[in-house]
């Protein structure tokens, strides 16, 4: 049985059980990784994809940007027609670890920042999605990490209390976050990390 002071676990999914990266994808399309690197960071930016994560719709948001990037309209609209190809695959340590969890009887929760129309194509890919006793998806909920709002959906939604509730992320800022709100937060480096971590807590053995 899961340990009485923990009632649930809540995991990240880019970076912790699923290795997304636009890299995977565009590494296909540029033949110079230096115009690679410099398209990421000057075309389809971190602040552009935040957007998407925040709700717009992927498509038009890739028609307005290769509309002000005309040399790289094939490259943008990449984004939304192929989502997928930069999913490399799940994190089989990580997914072992939710599997092992969830065998055992303790509750376990998504929240990822994503965008909303590839959260289906992820939820049907991946059989270990169905694991989950629930999600919380930044593009559905128009609010994203490390935003203290969307930690408070995900509380409310699910009955979670914070002293309660064990949190794992790959980014620092939304581990500190989940802390402010009172939440049992630690960064994701490892799934050997993160086993620890759950043993230490007794959910795991």
């Amino acid at each position: 049985m899961p340990s009485p002071d923990i009632d649930a676990v809540v995991f990240d999914l880019g970076g912790v059980l699923i290795d997304w990266n636009p890299r995977y994808l565009y590494r296909k399309l540029f033949a110079d990784p230096a115009e690679m690197e410099a398209f990421l960071a000057g075309v389809c930016t971190a602040d552009w994809h935040r957007a998407n994560d925040l709700g717009a719709d992927v498509r038009e948001s890739c028609r307005r940007l290769a509309s002000q990037h005309r040399d790289y309209q094939h490259m943008i609209t990449a984004w939304a027609e192929r989502s997928e190809e930069m999913v490399a695959g799940p994190l089989e340590d990580t997914v072992q670890v939710l599997a092992d969890l969830t065998a055992g009887g303790t509750r376990c929760l998504a929240l990822s920042n994503m965008e909303a129309e590839t959260f289906p194509l992820r939820l049907a890919r991946y059989p270990f999605m169905k694991l989950f006793d629930g999600y919380v998806i930044s593009g559905i909920e128009r609010v994203a990490k490390p935003d203290h709002r969307i930690f408070e959906i995900l509380m409310h939604r699910y009955g979670l209390r914070p002293e309660a509730t064990f949190f794992v992320d790959d980014s620092a800022a939304n581990v500190q976050a989940a802390r402010e709100l009172g939440i049992i937060a630690e960064p994701f480096t490892s799934a050997a990390r993160l086993r620890q971590d759950l043993l230490a807590l007794g959910l795991l053995r």
